[in-house]
């Protein structure tokens, strides 16, 4: 008699309800911990990073750097990815511009030590990835390109993005202090620790 475990269980896909549902919990906890990050005056690594060095030196909004950053990466995405990814991206980055300008309005912290502001926000912000991921979006940027190449050639995303987000943490070194570039390595090693233990090929059914 066959072992009825060694079956593989049917494919279900996600409702449009569950991936609406889900992009909004996911860019709600990726912006919160973007929100604890801005207001330690840490960064962080990938396009955010990137949007947080634009940030810091010209006092734009955070918000409205990081979707203008993103605009050129739609385009390898319709490419490689299709339209439902790419919709699905463009609507996550979207309301992570807009959560990132709202959060301060419902929350502000008296007092938020560094360090913990710094880990704790990633370790948000990495939860957040993992729910966009797993319905089929990212935050843009180094994520579409992570996604790609992790599809296309195996290459995993979290091991990517680490490469990548330490570049970019160094790079602002005349940006923020010794101590706070520290823990804004710690803190990239630390979210994409969390997407590379959580977010491999094959592993998931839906």
């Amino acid at each position: 008699m066959d072992n009825i475990d060694n079956i593989p269980e049917p494919r279900i896909s996600h409702t449009w309800l569950e991936d609406v549902l889900a992009i909004l919990m996911g860019t709600l906890m990726v912006s919160f911990g973007v929100m604890m990050l801005r207001q330690s005056g840490a960064l962080t690594g990938s396009t955010a990073g990137l949007a947080f060095l634009v940030h810091y030196l010209t006092h734009y909004s955070f918000g409205a750097v990081f979707f203008v950053i993103n605009l050129p990466f739609y385009y390898l995405a319709i490419r490689r990815m299709g339209w439902a990814f790419t919709i699905k991206t463009f609507s996550a980055v979207a309301l992570v511009s807009v959560f990132t300008s709202l959060h301060p309005l419902f929350a502000h912290f008296d007092h938020l030590e560094p360090f913990y502001a710094v880990l704790f926000g990633n370790v948000i912000m990495g939860m957040g990835f993992i729910v966009l991921f797993r319905h089929k979006a990212s935050l843009g940027g180094m994520n579409i390109l992570a996604l790609y190449l992790q599809d296309k050639y195996g290459i995993r995303a979290g091991k990517l993005q680490m490469a990548v987000d330490f570049v970019i943490v160094l790079a602002s070194l005349f940006v923020v202090s010794i101590p706070m570039l520290i823990a804004s390595i710690l803190g990239a090693f630390v979210l994409n620790l969390i997407i590379a233990m959580n977010h491999r090929p094959g592993r998931y059914r839906v």
